[in-house]
């Protein structure tokens, strides 16, 4: 059984390596310039993906925040490209506001590696803060959302309303240069688009390594069926908040690598529309089972690219209809749908035997039977 499930790894880890070659190898041949850098958008859009399957799919717990963790991921390397200007020079929107000198909090982001570490560190304290004010306090399911869409709306309206910090609306634009090297220039998207795979890459693997095993296994039984894990000793807080985390870290990452190939970030990272399009792309794909997340992720977004070009009035109606169709007809999303298909893409949905009253426990049927003869 071990050999197997060694080798079940072994093909994986292949089918993944293989996948990326061709994402960093063959695409920069066939794709346009510009298609590339879209295609790279959306893989950097499905690393947030993961991380909100992660915590929704296998951990049960609807996150309509996760704009802020992909925003602020994205301002921290903003502010670092921002303060590649000359010693002495301010970023260009600052003056235009009378701003006169850098601010406190700008001025670790003169360090790329400070940045780089506040990219992961900021959105990952955040999310175990915020999730552990929540879950001590026992808050779960539409408790939950409502809780992350709030702190959705307050750090949208922080941001909007910083015009000598962050620019306000407009946002953080304008990059110019990293490392002596022209942001823009193709040479230098390619590079960022080739890390945005391998990244991806990555956070498949830290996702999958932890969903397997007893942690994982742990996760889905906290989605199942919390009180039982309560009841057999485990403390269910500590663990959720470490998956939510991990979870922001991976958002933090994922908008990062998006404001570098957009040349932008703005407050609409942190918009509650934004946040409500992650949700629905992991369910197109389908919850728990992380191939799902990237797939759903390419799928609507391209497919809203596409619409858009061809059917620019009415391409809304077209995607109004898709999400319909997969509540309606596909409720475990289209990779769900596969794996009920018996079509298993690495792994199939783990499940776990939880029974969600007593009465329905077999043994538990068993005497009561016996008690009444």
């Amino acid at each position: 059984m071990r050999k197997k499930g060694g080798r079940l790894i072994l093909i994986e880890v292949g089918v993944v390596v293989a996948i990326a070659l061709i994402l960093i190898l063959m695409m920069p041949v066939v794709l346009s310039e510009f298609r590339l850098n879209l295609l790279g958008r959306f893989l950097s859009l499905a690393i947030v993906a993961l991380g909100l399957d992660l915590i929704w799919g296998y951990t049960g717990l609807l996150s309509l925040g996760h704009g802020i963790f992909f925003g602020l991921g994205g301002y921290a390397i903003a502010m670092y490209l921002k303060l590649q200007v000359p010693p002495g020079e301010l970023p260009d929107f600052m003056g235009l506001y009378g701003v006169t000198e850098l601010p406190w909090f700008w001025q670790p982001f003169y360090s790329f590696p400070v940045a780089t570490l506040a990219v992961v560190v900021i959105p990952g304290l955040l999310a175990g803060l915020l999730g552990y004010l929540v879950f001590r306090n026992r808050l779960k399911g539409v408790y939950f959302s409502i809780l992350t869409q709030a702190a959705v709306i307050i750090f949208f309206n922080f941001f909007n309303g910083q015009q000598q910090l962050f620019n306000g609306t407009n946002g953080l634009t304008g990059f110019r240069t990293l490392f002596g090297v022209t942001v823009s220039d193709a040479n230098t998207q390619l590079i960022f688009y080739t890390l945005t795979v391998v990244f991806l890459a990555a956070t498949y693997g830290i996702c999958r390594w932890l969903t397997s095993g007893r942690f994982g296994r742990l996760l889905i039984a906290i989605r199942d069926d919390e009180s039982r894990v309560r009841f057999s000793g485990y403390n269910p807080t500590e663990f959720k908040v470490l998956v939510f985390a991990v979870s922001g870290a991976i958002a933090g990452v994922a908008g990062a690598f998006y404001t570098l190939q957009s040349g932008s970030v703005s407050p609409r990272s942190m918009d509650i529309a934004f946040s409500i399009e992650m949700v629905i792309w992991v369910a197109v794909g389908g919850r728990a089972t992380l191939t799902g997340a990237i797939v759903g992720t390419l799928l609507v977004n391209y497919a809203r690219t596409f619409l858009s070009e061809q059917f620019a009035e009415i391409w809304l109606f077209f995607q109004g209809a898709l999400f319909l169709i997969v509540v309606t007809v596909l409720p475990d999303g289209i990779m769900g749908w596969l794996q009920s298909q018996k079509m298993s893409f690495f792994h199939r949905r783990q499940q776990i035997a939880t029974y969600p009253t007593l009465e329905e426990d077999p043994e538990v049927q068993h005497e009561s039977q016996n008690f009444r003869n």
